[in-house]
């Protein structure tokens, strides 16, 4: 069997650390690569693309630091939901992905995988594995716009030997017991306002950054082509065993209704305030509604990591108590 060499973006941060930790479990050998600081003007593929290729010393350092690698991962961005720099988001999110690919092309990687958010999709009914984005925020635009750029480019390289595959894998809504988002969901469950809208059977897409990370590895390690877009499968929670098992209580079911018309006032409120409380509002609406998903290519293909939600979620339940 072939070893194959990876290099993880992002290796320190939340998601791309425990794929390093997933792959050095297994014994595939992986390098950590520094990523630069970057920020960007640009609000189209054209522009982004465009000032990618002018930033010829930025991928000559990428190109170096993947030579030998058959597989990349980029895991590094700037993940702020609440943030509203524009510029910065945009050079974290998008404008390296783009580098990233275009370091890839130059040094001969097979496959470049990118964790990008399902986000990107905003309050779709059911998450898919389309192209189609509607993003919500500045910094759901950003990981679309990054998105699209990785298409044009997928596009115009698919008939070239020797060109790198570009994936993306579209994380849900993922946690991890340390993380600070995590543990405001567990402070959240374990008050008396935790909630759901109705019986809580709702599914959700809440998931662990473990299963996350089996899940990347088993993507890249995969022995046929990828796809451009795949979701990060569902883990079987819904919106009240979240609650459950994050507050170890039984959460408040609320009129549905009433759940609707406090997230369209909020969304006003957040409007007329440029927006800037749109991602928390969302998180509110996905522990309310939760959000169904399309099985999708994890499911056609067997590719599906052991469940971890409710392990960590519990995890981050005792950690308030520390």
């Amino acid at each position: 069997m072939t070893v194959h060499s990876w290099r993880v973006l992002g290796a320190t941060g939340f998601i791309g650390s425990a794929i390093t930790t997933a792959l050095q479990t297994r014994e595939i050998p992986v390098t950590p690569v520094a990523s630069p600081r970057l920020a960007s003007p640009a609000t189209t593929v054209h522009h982004l693309v465009e000032h990618a290729e002018r930033l010829e010393s930025v991928i000559d350092y990428l190109a170096d630091s993947f030579a030998g690698a058959d597989t990349v991962v980029n895991a590094a961005g700037l993940a702020a939901p609440d943030q509203t720099h524009q510029q910065s988001l945009t050079g974290a999110n998008s404008l390296l992905p783009v580098l990233v690919a275009l370091a890839a092309h130059r040094t001969g990687v097979r496959r470049v995988i990118h964790m990008s958010s399902a986000s990107v999709q905003a309050d779709a009914p059911v998450l898919d594995e389309s192209i189609r984005t509607a993003p919500f925020s500045p910094y759901s635009f950003s990981k679309a716009l990054g998105e699209s750029a990785l298409y044009r480019l997928h596009s115009q390289w698919r008939t070239e030997d020797g060109a790198p595959e570009l994936t993306v894998i579209r994380a849900t809504s993922v946690m991890g017991s340390e993380r600070r988002t995590t543990r405001m969901l567990a402070r959240f469950a374990s008050s008396p306002l935790s909630s759901v809208a109705g019986d809580g059977s709702s599914p959700t897409p809440v998931t662990s950054v473990t299963a996350l990370a089996q899940f990347t590895v088993a993507v890249g390690e995969f022995p046929r082509p990828l796809p451009p877009v795949i979701l990060q499968p569902w883990e079987g929670a819904t919106t009240a065993s979240v609650l459950r098992d994050a507050g170890r209580r039984n959460p408040l079911s609320l009129p549905p209704w009433f759940c609707r018309a406090a997230i369209g006032s909020a969304r006003f409120a957040s409007g007329v305030a440029g927006h800037r409380y749109a991602g928390l509002i969302r998180r509110l609406e996905v522990t309310w509604f939760g959000q169904r998903q399309v099985p999708g290519w994890a499911h056609e293909n067997d590719v599906l990591p052991e469940p971890h939600v409710q392990e960590v979620l519990r995890q981050a339940h005792l950690a308030l108590g520390r």
